[in-house]
């Protein structure tokens, strides 16, 4: 990689910062401003596809992201092909949860890297089953009202309150947190780039 290159993260996303900087990542964060709620899509694997292209894309043409990697991430909770990204208020969070209860999801993110100096892109779609307790109604209503479903795809967390009311993940648990390190790995590695280059001194 040469000298100077950075990555800048298009999310406003603490939780994917976290991810990069536990890895040994710096990352820039520089958010995108697209509006995840106005983008149709035909089901839940092309809808985040979408969306990391289109934060990808707009961070790339910021003067800060000359000569930087910018990764574009969105996620959304698929529950036989029904799309659960952020909850709209707290009624609909508790109505997700009191759905998904006992069941299987598909926590699925896409990732989008582009390399601005040289113009080219990777993407690809990370997906991880999220097996859901069986919190009671009393426990639902408690962490709904914490507020922290109500800014997460999936009105729910893995490394924060929501954690207890998952049973199982069976698959990467960095994708259902929001970005998988070794999908960026590979994006990384199909630019002719390597990860390592990217971890802070």
């Amino acid at each position: 990689m040469r000298t100077g290159t950075r990555l800048v993260l298009a999310s406003a996303s603490p939780a994917r910062l976290r991810i990069l900087r536990a890895a040994g990542i710096d990352a820039e964060v520089v958010v995108s401003g697209v509006d995840e709620r106005a983008v149709p899509a035909p089901d839940p694997t092309a809808l985040v596809a979408t969306l990391a292209r289109l934060k990808a894309e707009t961070v790339a043409t910021d003067p800060r992201s000359v000569d930087r990697l910018v990764l574009g991430c969105d996620s959304v909770l698929d529950l036989d092909g029904k799309v659960m990204g952020k909850p709209v208020d707290a009624a609909e969070a508790v109505s997700w949860w009191e759905e998904r209860r006992g069941r299987q999801a598909i926590l699925r993110s896409g990732h989008h890297l582009i390399d601005t100096a040289s113009g080219r892109a990777a993407r690809a779609v990370g997906s991880s089953v999220v097996c859901f307790g069986h919190p009671s109604d009393q426990e639902i209503a408690a962490y709904v009202a914490t507020g922290e479903p109500l800014e997460v795809a999936g009105g729910f967390t893995l490394e924060g309150r929501g954690a207890p009311f998952v049973d199982r993940i069976d698959g990467d648990p960095g994708n259902v947190i929001g970005l998988s390190l070794p999908i960026l790995r590979r994006l990384l590695t199909e630019l002719g780039r390597s990860i390592v280059d990217l971890w802070s001194a």
